[in-house]
């Protein structure tokens, strides 16, 4: 027989998995993550889950490795392992209103703060200290952190002054940025400093009250004049006391 006559060798048989495999497979998968009773304790003894990385997310005062030191999670670790601990650990920190920990596959543990914000620089024996809405001290050192708020002077049980703060910080945040300092006068009267401007109120004074100074701050730029002092306390008045 020549050549050209014979057959060709048959071929190997190709290695392709069958899909009804890969389909098991995958189901497998999502059935080991969607039990919440044994999915994790299994996955957990696999070295692809080891934490690889630690993300900390909305951390502007709290230094992240205090965070992390709180965390106490290395690599031996895997992220199918509890996270309420870790979250109420975090919690514990003086700085941390609420914090969620979350996993992102294959390696990472994601740790989002809310932090109690400074509304107000308290003075005390040891300096100036960040106090929060709470009229709380908080574990910032304003001469290594930068802490934009105004000086108060009131003390850590005047809390209407310091929920004062918190509001104008969250919905008047330009009325805010101009405040320099305020402070209670007698047992229920404050008097706030607005780009130096004094600003006498009831300590019950709302937002809408303190806008109301406002239009009278352009009617008296207008006219040329610079008032003394502006005086909320009286009902639907603002009184302008000039120099």
């Amino acid at each position: 027989m020549s050549d050209r006559a014979k057959a060709d060798p048959p071929s190997a048989p190709s290695a392709r998995v069958p899909r009804w495999q890969l389909l098991a497979g995958a189901l497998l998968l999502v059935g080991i993550l969607a039990s919440p009773a044994w999915g994790p304790r299994l996955l957990s003894q696999l070295a692809f889950f080891r934490v690889r990385k630690i993300e900390v997310l909305g951390a502007r005062y709290t230094p992240p490795s205090e965070i992390l030191s709180r965390l106490h999670v290395d690599t031996s670790r895997s992220i199918w392992d509890p996270l309420g601990p870790l979250a109420l650990r975090v919690q514990s920190h003086p700085q941390v209103e609420r914090v969620a920990v979350t996993r992102r596959l294959p390696g990472t543990l994601v740790v989002e703060l809310v932090e109690r914000r400074p509304v107000g620089l308290m003075q005390t024996p040891s300096g100036l200290r960040a106090v929060d809405e709470r009229g709380v001290l908080l574990p910032l050192d304003p001469s290594r952190t930068p802490v934009d708020a105004p000086v108060v002077r009131a003390t850590p049980r005047d809390t209407a002054v310091y929920h004062l703060l918190g509001r104008m910080q969250r919905e008047a945040p330009r009325l805010y940025a101009r405040l320099s300092s305020l402070g209670r006068v007698g047992s229920d009267e404050v008097v706030l400093h607005l780009n130096e401007l004094p600003v006498r109120a009831m300590t019950s004074v709302t937002l809408a009250r303190l806008s109301d100074i406002e239009p009278v701050e352009r009617d008296l730029a207008r006219r040329q004049l610079h008032a003394a002092e502006l005086d909320l306390r009286y009902r639907d008045q603002v009184i302008a006391r000039l120099p």
